[in-house]
């Protein structure tokens, strides 16, 4: 008998589906050893030795397991492709003191993924194992040693953490930057014009006024936004200038992790911590690869079945010239991994309606539907501008309409069309209204899980497993709250617990030391830096500046 461990239940029974009668795979439930909940578990004293255990929902796994290795001829350790992954894998060697065991892995669970694997198994790459274990040492001492002054500081219950407290920052900066903001006026003007043989009326705006570009703000209140109206009165319009071109519009590239929770919670409205449980149950199912990446890359199997799909399904037309490479953006992305896309274009989501509960067929829909427009041709618009001239001023009209639908048959996205009437250079246009418009700047919008998410990627903070779970204990901890339009607010708590951070432990809180920091656990993962090493030039001065904090920060009362 041949054994197969992986850490989920549901991506056991898929994986069964694809192998024979002499294999057995049973799922270790996550990680089968971790750090102790009461302590610290890292000995400070002997290189950061971590002191795993056997969590008590672990050991009825465990004895299973043991057994079956017991009688198994050979043990296959087939966890996800990530150091999440690789780290558990060693773990069950470890917990089942295995000797003889391989490791393999595979992006999708699917029968020739599945077969790959097992053909050509590997070692476990100790450099993943160690890149896990430093991020989860060092996020266990920055939790474990700052935490319990919060509480003596602060208030009982509080935590802190290496990345979720940068998060909290920007959350909190943002709210601040929101209160100190102040509106400024300023006004706008538009013209309802019409042909003299049509009805149709369309709008121009003001561009320019005596030869000199009008920007946002340049019309700063009513007495000058009148004076300007006013001087149009009996003014002849005269149709100055006319452009009309294609503007191509060209599909997104696959999804990462990243862009996946983003477009999730735009299109969708789900959270990132719901996104990545939808997301693994469909990994699970074999429905998609896997789910955290920051890679855009794609096999050349998956872009022909893709671009066969295309041909046959919407016709050749719909085909784009070439296949369509994304570059990945990330500088730290592996490329042998791929994005997430559907392990099998055939799976329509019309052919698993039904299938799937509803949260996961929309977002299995928003996958394929994202892929396979990669290969489709870009839509095209006609695009109109139209400069119209009156005493010393020029108003702009624009016109957008669809010419070709291209990759939005596959994948439609919101746009706006605005059709002009057929113009002609030097026709004479009829005024209807000329309308200036009161506006007020407005500030910069609370983060959102989409766009908290975009910044700490742009800013190299955390890596794709991570964004979810920072965001959910921001939540768990109340540090911020979901307020209008699902914008994080910080509440009360959240901003004292950073104020302080900043304030007296700068570092931990500091942007550009923590995404120093992910390169150096990147530099870990492929072999360029020691961890035990990294560890301790962090620990040390961190270690220093906690002791004479306890001394020196005064007690606050918080309710």
């Amino acid at each position: 008998m041949k054994l197969v461990i992986v850490e989920s239940p549901t991506k056991s029974k898929t994986i069964e589906k694809f192998l024979g009668k002499d294999y057995k795979v049973l799922a270790s439930f996550g990680h089968i050893r971790d750090l102790p909940k009461s302590a610290l578990g890292i000995d400070t004293e002997n290189d950061f030795k971590p002191k795993y255990v056997i969590p008590t929902k672990s050991k009825a796994h465990l004895s299973e397991l043991k057994k079956a290795a017991a009688k198994a001829d050979e043990i296959y350790l087939s966890t996800d492709p990530d150091r999440e992954g690789e780290a558990i894998a060693w773990h069950v060697a470890e917990a089942l003191k295995l000797k003889d065991y391989k490791r393999i892995a595979f992006h999708e669970i699917t029968q020739g993924a599945i077969s790959e694997a097992i053909e050509h198994p590997r070692q476990l790459d100790m450099h993943l194992v160690d890149a896990q274990q430093a991020r989860r040492v060092l996020d266990r001492l920055v939790g474990y040693k700052l935490s319990p002054l919060l509480w003596r500081k602060l208030a009982k219950g509080l935590s802190a953490g290496r990345v979720q407290s940068v998060a909290l920052r920007l959350i909190c900066e943002r709210e601040n930057e929101i209160r100190k903001f102040q509106p400024v006026e300023y006004w706008s003007i538009s013209a309802a014009l019409k042909k003299t043989d049509s009805e149709k009326i369309f709008e121009a705006k003001l561009a320019q006024k005596a030869g000199k570009a009008i920007d946002k703000l340049e019309i700063k209140n009513k007495t000058e936004a009148e004076n300007i109206t006013k001087s149009l009165e009996g003014g002849v319009w005269l149709v100055k200038n006319i452009e009309r071109k294609d503007s191509h519009k060209s599909p997104a590239a696959p999804f990462t992790t990243s862009t996946l929770q983003q477009e999730a919670f735009n299109r969708l409205h789900l959270p990132s911590k719901v996104t990545m449980i939808l997301a693994q149950q469909l990994y699970e199912q074999g429905l998609i690869t896997y789910h955290r990446t920051d890679s855009t890359n794609i096999s050349a199997q998956a872009l022909e079945a893709a671009r066969n799909f295309i041909s046959q399904t919407y016709g050749p037309n719909y085909l784009s010239q070439a296949p369509r490479v994304y570059k990945t953006k990330s500088k730290n992305a592996q490329e042998a991994h791929e994005a997430i896309r559907p392990s099998y274009v055939d799976n329509s989501p019309e052919s698993l309606s039904g299938k799937l509960e509803s949260k996961q067929l929309k977002l299995y829909e928003l996958i394929w539907r994202r892929f396979v427009a990669t290969q489709a041709k870009e839509a095209v618009f006609d695009a109109v501008r139209a400069d119209i001239e009156v005493a010393d001023c020029v108003f702009r009209a624009n016109g957008q309409t669809l010419k070709f639908d291209g990759f939005l048959k596959i994948n439609p996205l919101k746009f706006k069309e605005m059709d002009l009437p057929l113009l002609v250079k030097g026709e004479k246009l009829n005024l209807q209204e000329l309308k200036p418009e009161q506006h007020f700047t407005e500030p910069p919008p609370r983060y959102t899980d989409a766009s908290i998410i975009k910044t700490l990627e742009e800013l190299g903070i955390g890596r794709p497993s991570t964004y979810a779970p920072i965001i959910a204990v921001l939540l768990k901890r109340n540090y911020v709250i979901r307020g209008k339009s699902r914008q994080f607010e910080p509440t009360e708590i959240g901003e004292r617990v950073t104020a302080l951070l900043v304030e007296h432990f700068p570092a931990i809180v500091d942007l550009q030391f923590t995404a120093k920091m992910e390169d150096q656990l990147d530099d870990v993962a492929e072999g360029h830096q020691d961890w035990v090493e990294l560890i301790r030039l962090f620990y040390i001065p961190f270690e220093e500046t906690l002791k004479s904090k306890y001394l020196e920060i005064k007690k606050e009362k918080i309710e």
